[in-house]
This record gives C-alpha cells, sequence and structure tokens, in this order.
C-alpha cells in the first residue's frame, strides 16, 4: 500500500524472509518494511507466523533464506552491535518471584555488560516510574498481578535507551488504567523517536497506538502500510438513519447501491446501510436523490472499514484469536 522507503529510513527490514521447520513452511518470503519511528502493529491470527517472525528478526532463530536488516545492520552477522540498541518484550515477563520488582531489574542489569553499574540504581528507579511501578519496587514479584508483571517486563525492556523496542501483547492483562498507561508509554517513547514494534491481536488497540499496520496470514504477510491506508483499502459503506426505511433502500437501490439485510436490533430498524463500491456514487447525490423522494434523512455518513473488518477480510478469521 505504502510507497517503498529507502533502506536508510527503515528500522527493520527483511527481503523474501522464510523460515521452514521440516517440510511445514511457518514464515514465506516476507517483505516488511518498519519505519524508523513509527509504532507498527503486527497482527495475524494463530499460526499465522508472527512469533517466528520475531523470533529470526532477534537473532533468536535462524532463516531458512532471506534477508533481515535491523536498525541498518545484517541480522544475524550484526546481533553483538544490534542487540544492545533493542529492547524486547517476547512471549511474556519471566522474573524471580521471591525477588523484589527492583531486585529483578538489578539482576538483569547487571547482566548487561554494556550497562555502567555506577547508574544501575538511578535508572532501575527511573524503569519503574516510568511504567507506574515505583509504589510496588520493593514488593515480591510473586505478589504482582499479571498487570504488574507485564509493566515490569516494559520496564525491563527500557533500563538502557534503546532505538527499537519490540513488545509481544503488552497490554495483556493490564486492567483499563494499566492498558491507557501503557499506550501512554509507547506514545512517549515514540515521541522522543524509539521505533516501536507491537505485536497484538487487540486490534482496537492498534488503532490507538498505532501509525502502521502489518497483518499476516498462514505464514503470508497479506497487507501493509499506514492504519489509513488500511482502512481505505477497505469498502466504505454509506449509513442513512431514517424512520422511511423502506424508500431509502429502493432509492439506493436505483443508485445502483445494494442495501444490507435489515437489522432491527440497530437503532431500532432506523439505519440503512450500504456498501459504496469504487466510490461510484458521489455522497452528496445520494443525499439529494433520498430528499427528492421525500425520504426524511435524519443522519448521513461515509463510513470507511474498521481495522476489525480489514483483518477478517484478509485472513478470514475472527479478531480474539492471541499467539
Amino acid at each position: 500500500m505504502s510507497g517503498a522507503l529507502p533502506s536508510t529510513e527503515l528500522a527493520i527490514e527483511t527481503t523474501g524472509l522464510t523460515k521452514r521447520f521440516g517440510h511445514q513452511t511457518a514464515v514465506d518470503g516476507i517483505d516488511l518494511a518498519v519505519p524508523h519511528g513509527s509504532v507498527f502493529g503486527f497482527l495475524g491470527p494463530n499460526g499465522s507466523g508472527k512469533t517466528t517472525t520475531i523470533r529470526v528478526m532477534l537473532g533468536l532463530a535462524a532463516a531458512t533464506s532471506g534477508d533481515v536488516r535491523v536498525l541498518g545492520q545484517d541480522m544475524p552477522a550484526s546481533l553483538r552491535e544490534v542487540l544492545p540498541r533493542v529492547g524486547a518484550l517476547i512471549e511474556g515477563p519471566a522474573f524471580y518471584p521471591f525477588l523484589s520488582g527492583a531486585a529483578n531489574l538489578h539482576r538483569f542489569d547487571t547482566a548487561d555488560r554494556h550497562a555502567s553499574s555506577a547508574t544501575r540504581r538511578a535508572r532501575v528507579n527511573q524503569a519503574l516510574d516510568r511504567v507506574g511501578l515505583s509504589h510496588a519496587a520493593g514488593k515480591k514479584v510473586r505478589a504482582y498481578s499479571l498487570g504488574m508483571k507485564q509493566r515490569l517486563g516494559i520496564a525491563n525492556a527500557l533500563l538502557m535507551p534503546r532505538e527499537l523496542l519490540v513488545l509481544d501483547e503488552p497490554t495483556n492483562g493490564l486492567d483499563p488504567q494499566g492498558t491507557r498507561e501503557v499506550r501512554s508509554l509507547v506514545r512517549s517513547l515514540a515521541a522522543e523517536g524509539t521505533t516501536v514494534f507491537v505485536s497484538s491481536h487487540l486490534l482496537a488497540e492498534v488503532e490507538q497506538i498505532c501509525t502502521h499496520v502489518a497483518v499476516m496470514s498462514a505464514g503470508k504477510l497479506v497487507a501493509q502500510g499506514t492504519v489509513d491506508e488500511l482502512r481505505r483499502v477497505g469498502l466504505a459503506h454509506v449509513k442513512v438513519q431514517t424512520p422511511d426505511t423502506d424508500e431509502a433502500r429502493r432509492v439506493l437501490q436505483r443508485l445502483g447501491l445494494a442495501p444490507e439485510p435489515q437489522d432491527p436490533n440497530n437503532d431500532g430498524g432506523s439505519t440503512v446501510r450500504a456498501p459504496l463500491a469504487d466510490h461510484a456514487v458521489e455522497p452528496e447525490s445520494i443525499v439529494a436523490a433520498l430528499v427528492a423522494e421525500g425520504v426524511r434523512v435524519r443522519g448521513f455518513a461515509v463510513e470507511s472499514s474498521s481495522l476489525e473488518e480489514r483483518f477478517v477480510a484478509l485472513t478470514g478469521e475472527g479478531f480474539d484469536v492471541v499467539q
């Protein structure tokens, strides 16, 4: 959908990336392009190849064929140079339950050969504060809720300055307040220039925080672009609110549109919707025709496809699947 960006403008780039397990192809020749500074949503139903792609991207698994570049460097050849610039939370956080949140972060930071011991305490405190866990810094992790553990995992990924942050289901298990905090955190990181790569099945969340989206299905990349571009590719609908639904349907049919079956549960049956194929009829002409035929128009709108509708159209699957 989007025009191809130069490699210098991409935080992540894959070319013909393929991963096979025996005779099974998990990732099939995908060309992924993640712009610097974007919040990039990576969507796909269970078994679509999302997690495998991320693992290959971070050097946790070897590609069968194809090329991967992360932060301008070839992977896995430049693994040691690239990984210190990348923070990741993959397949859920894992911590020592008998240690406090702060103590866990201290241990993880000590294991990082690039981390300065002189500023460790300050960095741990700052990371905890950034994810809203300062009040629980001294509490043992076994007493943390799932949402608190998720935020602690993000804090761990933020102990050092990162150019790229890879998050797998970052709002998993969070209550509404925690979800808002993580959403705000992701936005602030992107505003500071960090590229955030978010693997998620929560389409409403992706629509709210992501600037770009890629959709996987059966190992293939079936769509990629900005969120607005992905919506625009879908079929728009006209929505007419009127007490004269039968006459409104007849007018729309005369204009070459095909009204959808009436749903009495939708606004008491007072709404008529019809696909606006290829925008063949101007919305103004539709309203004029309705009024000319005496249809009482209480409301009129042209609605783009939601990201959920595009996801289902592209993958043939519902959105409430987790990988």
